[in-house]
């Protein structure tokens, strides 16, 4: 459980960590060699945490060099993740490609996750047939052979972050070209083509809508730094800025964060950007302006930072709309903040938000990562104490959590169900 108590700014200087959803389908991708692969600016947290136990169960080997280095090596590979494994987590889906490309077959159950809506993977299977994969589907699992991959020309008919990153994995070693159209943008993805050329494959066009892929024979090891993570970095700007602090985030992209730091100008903060440098700044005094949003594919406003928006603009002074078009149960956090206070209407995919409300401290209950990190923003704009529960959710995205928001000033501590203190996640992961 996280306990905060509200009403101090944050001030100070923080760094952000590596981009799980950068770690996630590169740790993957790590498997389409035998040789070792080395990453750097990984991030401890509990979704590395579970793909390294998930690459241990298929006979592959980690080690952790410290500082957030990894070392790993899938000399020897196996095709079946296990099941308790594979739902434990939504990212767990990409597997499906890398073991596809390594080892001709992949046994993994359907994955769990975050419960946000429908994210539909029949672009996955789709895509990995025209590729020449053989493609069960039942109600628990899919299994998937391919004597040869070979390449295809892939339309997807919305673009899918986690679809893009599985034929790009598959097709790396495929014969022949590969075309994605309506590519997923995303930040992460991109890093992913990074590695992979890394590594000996011909990816082109990361960061279009237009992948193009030339299969090569095989792929060797390599070293890769991940990408610091935008959404973190997202979510501790809007947390200076709803609590009226100034904060400097370093090693931080702020070209990958263009529409947030937009809606946070147009919602009063300043904002200064430098050479992996964001500051933001908000004096208390300064009253936050509504400004309406909508969530979109990159490069639009990220959904995963859509609910810690929402969680600013209920201390903003007036009305403004969060509309929410890319899953249909991402309001999850929304009760709980009308529990704290605020106020809000939701018709269909808007929220409305009607501000500023005076939030109060209570219990709430975390419903999943993005959720937690808005109840977190706020809790450090309540009055009084506000007690997260199941807050384990917060640590699967976001490193020490504790600590760094401690380092900004803030009276935030985790505690275990009976009211011991514990130490912050940077120690646990130690």
């Amino acid at each position: 459980m996280l306990f905060v108590t509200g009403g101090f700014p944050l001030h100070g200087r923080i760094c952000v960590s590596g981009s799980k959803n950068a770690s996630l389908p590169i740790m993957a991708a790590s498997m389409l060699t035998p040789e070792r692969v080395v990453l750097r600016n990984v991030p401890e947290v509990a979704d590395t945490d579970l793909m390294r136990e998930i690459i241990h169960s298929l006979g592959g080997r980690t080690r952790s060099l410290g500082d957030g280095s990894l070392s790993l090596n899938s000399k020897e590979i196996d095709s079946h993740v296990p099941d308790d494994l594979g739902r434990r987590m939504r990212a767990s889906i990409v597997l499906l490609g890398a073991l596809l490309a390594r080892t001709g077959r992949a046994r993994l159950p359907r994955p769990g996750g975050d419960e946000i809506g429908a994210r539909r993977v029949e672009q996955h299977i789709r895509g990995l047939r025209q590729m020449g994969a053989e493609v069960e589907e039942t109600k628990t699992e899919f299994v998937a052979s391919a004597k040869r991959l070979h390449g295809a020309r892939v339309i997807f008919d919305l673009p899918t972050v986690t679809g893009t990153e599985n034929i790009m994995l598959a097709a790396v070693t495929a014969e022949g070209r590969t075309e994605i159209f309506n590519a997923a943008r995303e930040p992460h993805v991109q890093d992913l083509a990074r590695f992979l050329q890394e590594m000996g494959a011909q990816v082109h066009g990361a960061g279009t809508d237009e992948i193009v892929i030339e299969g090569v024979e095989r792929l060797h090891g390599a070293e890769h730094q991940v990408i610091p993570d935008y959404l973190e970095a997202g979510t501790y700007a809007i947390a200076a800025a709803a609590t009226g602090g100034d904060v400097t985030l370093e090693c931080s992209p702020p070209g990958d964060l263009t529409q947030v730091l937009l809606k946070l100008q147009q919602a009063g903060a300043d904002i200064e950007t430098g050479q992996g440098l964001i500051r933001v700044h908000r004096n208390r005094r300064w009253h936050l302006q509504p400004v309406d949003l909508s969530t979109w594919v990159h490069p639009g406003f990220p959904t995963d930072l859509q609910a810690q928006y929402l969680a600013l603009m209920t201390q903003a002074q007036g009305d403004s709309i969060v509309s929410e078009y890319l899953f249909e149960n991402r309001f999850q956090h929304v009760p709980e903040l009308l529990r704290m206070g605020a106020r809000i209407t939701v018709h269909g995919r808007d929220c409305y938000i009607h501000g500023p409300s005076r939030l109060h401290g209570i219990d709430v209950l975390v419903p999943d990562i993005r959720s937690g990190a808005a109840l977190v923003i706020a809790a450090l704009c309540a009055r009084g104490v506000t007690e997260l529960h199941q807050a384990w959710h917060v640590d699967r995205g976001y490193q020490d959590l504790v600590g760094k928001l401690t380092d900004l000033g803030a009276r935030i501590e985790r505690r275990d169900p009976g009211g011991h203190g514990l130490p912050s996640t940077k120690e646990t992961y130690e």
